[in-house]
């Protein structure tokens, strides 16, 4: 990291960071060579990151091809503004950035966990069914194991 005072060495902050964050970026390299990234919803859970699919697009092609995938999750905090030198504008943020390999979980077990702490983050109130075997077998669950994770952040 170019700004090692930067870096976010806290575990704890980066796993909360991971938490909270509503939307990560996916990267993979498509077939014609050209990183593609996609926003998706997702949960950090037992050390690795795991979102859910359809089975067929671009990006089911790209993790079937074991492409190399990067994940990036941010936390913006608060624009400056300039005073004076427009170089001088800057943003305070959070953020975490992920190196790894995508895999399909096809433990029909696990693709039920992730999917329900999938629904406990993003409607924790509840108040929905379960998941029905139709639809869990037109749903692919991935996991993201993670090789490497740097947090960096800009507080002021």
């Amino acid at each position: 990291m170019r700004r090692a005072e930067r870096e976010i060495k806290d575990q704890g902050t980066i796993k909360a960071l991971l938490d909270q964050s509503h939307v990560g970026r996916m990267a993979t390299i498509n077939r014609k060579g050209y990183p593609v990234i996609k926003p998706v919803n997702y949960v950090y859970w037992q050390g690795k990151i795991y979102f859910h699919s359809s089975l067929k697009g671009e990006k089911m092609s790209d993790i079937r091809r074991k492409s190399p995938v990067c994940f990036e999750v941010e936390q913006p905090v608060a624009y400056v503004p300039a005073r004076g030198p427009a170089c001088k504008a800057s943003f305070y943020y959070r953020s975490i950035l992920i190196k790894g390999e995508a895999a399909l979980v096809n433990v029909r077990k696990t693709k039920m966990e992730v999917l329900e702490k999938l629904m406990e983050k993003y409607q924790p109130e509840g108040g929905y069914e379960g998941i029905d075997e139709g639809i869990l077998r037109k749903t692919a669950v991935i996991a993201i194991s993670i090789k490497e994770m740097t947090g960096k952040e800009n507080l002021g």
